[in-house]
């Protein structure tokens, strides 16, 4: 491979590497290019304006990383253009939440023109996602983005772990790098593979796990993968579409999975049907002394329960129902029960609780049938192991229908 050039925005002390330098056959494994991003162009060249909307976890969440990165770069190509930036990025969060969330943090804000979209390293590393559930929830996701509609552009991005490295450097593909791409060929969505390309690039002493920066990349991994996904986007507008101006991407006559978070509504908390034993009230020490919270979710609305036996009820329609919760070193387990059927458990505490409330969605419900059903959830007298109570705090309910 040769050595990667350098490329200078003008007016901004910022450079990426551009991939386009490598021979063609390393590019070609690392980006697959499935559609264009033709309509991009198209609004920020005749329009002169176009809104870029990034959705992932903490790779994402950093203000300095790619979604600071592409949006200099996209300017640079379209000088006369403005181009506004929604930043969805939510720390510890996977594609499961991506789904729950996508319409109220990215589709609220506006029509999206580009859609940049990462979960692999939090779906394999903090969800640890089994295959079937990283495509539901990363199909859950193209699924409202292209329901929403079907002109926008993705980008679908897989960043790096130590696991996700290592199994690209055995010519193996990690659960959720291949969940998503499975997502990503059903739909015709165009990927970027980055730890494809550190393997590559470790092979031939251009980058390495150290350079990179580890599972947060520094501002050179950072700009070194940034420069993928620019050059990605550049490929995607060399051939002009059949039709000129704006086009519809090509939308699947069926989901990848039925099952998968496509059509989502969020439950309000004071929906619920509480019984003795339940507060609803805001995110602070006073109802979580446990563990730090993180300024993402102070003041937020919370029902918080500590007893065991504590229950709540609830009435929805739909075929899942999931719980976006703060686990902290309290956490305990919730037993769901669906139409008077038995109680299933669900674990809240996680193994990164410990010091923290930590974010995560967990699914008390699904596979059921689409029609009205009745929940009964219970505080568990079950303390998982490391936990130090039985708490559970709930900052929505979710259900796909």
């Amino acid at each position: 491979m040769k050595s990667p050039t350098l490329l200078r925005f003008a007016g901004a002390a910022l450079f990426l590497f551009v991939a386009s330098e490598m021979d063609r056959a390393t590019a070609d494994e690392v980006i697959h290019l499935r559609d264009g991003f033709h309509n991009f162009r198209h609004r920020a060249m005749t329009d002169k304006k176009a809104h870029v909307a990034f959705l992932g976890g903490s790779i994402t969440q950093n203000a300095k990383g790619h979604t600071a990165m592409i949006p200099a770069w996209l300017k640079e190509q379209f000088p006369e253009a403005e181009i506004s930036v929604t930043n969805a990025g939510l720390s510890s969060t996977g594609s499961v939440s991506g789904a729950f969330r996508v319409a109220d943090d990215v589709l609220a804000k506006g029509p999206v023109d580009l859609f940049v979209v990462e979960f692999a390293v939090n779906d394999d590393q903090d969800s640890m996602l089994d295959r079937e559930t990283a495509i539901r929830g990363m199909e859950g996701i193209i699924r409202q983005v292209r329901g929403k509609s079907s002109t926008t552009d993705i980008l679908m991005v897989h960043y790096i772990n130590p696991d996700l490295l290592a199994k690209a450097q055995a010519g193996e593909q990690a659960t959720s790098v291949a969940a998503h791409e499975s997502v990503a060929e059903h739909w015709h969505i165009t990927t970027v593979n980055l730890p494809v390309a550190l393997a590559k690039a470790t092979a031939d002493g251009s980058m390495n796990w150290e350079r990179y920066g580890g599972v947060h990349p520094n501002q050179e991994g950072y700009r070194w993968a940034t420069g993928f996904m620019t050059e990605a986007l550049a490929q995607g507008w060399k051939s002009e579409p059949e039709t000129p101006g704006i086009v519809e991407h090509k939308v699947p006559d069926a989901p990848l999975d039925p099952g998968s978070y496509g059509r989502v509504i969020s439950i309000p908390l004071s929906q619920t049907s509480l019984l003795e034993g339940w507060t609803l009230g805001k995110v602070g020490k006073e109802l979580l002394p446990m563990g730090s919270i993180r300024s993402d979710y102070l003041d937020l609305p919370v029902l918080r329960g500590e007893e065991p036996g504590s229950i709540f009820y609830l009435e929805f329609s739909g075929r899942a129902l999931t719980a976006f919760v703060l686990a902290g070193p309290d956490a305990g387990t919730l037993d769901i029960s669906i139409d008077g059927g038995d109680w299933k458990p669900v674990t809240l505490f996680h193994r990164f609780s410990t010091g923290l409330n930590y974010p995560r969605t967990v699914i008390l419900a699904d596979d059921l049938k689409s029609q009205f059903h009745q929940a009964a959830i219970r505080i568990s007298e079950t303390k998982p192991e490391g936990s130090e109570g039985h708490a559970a705090s709930l900052l929505k309910l979710g259900v796909s229908e």
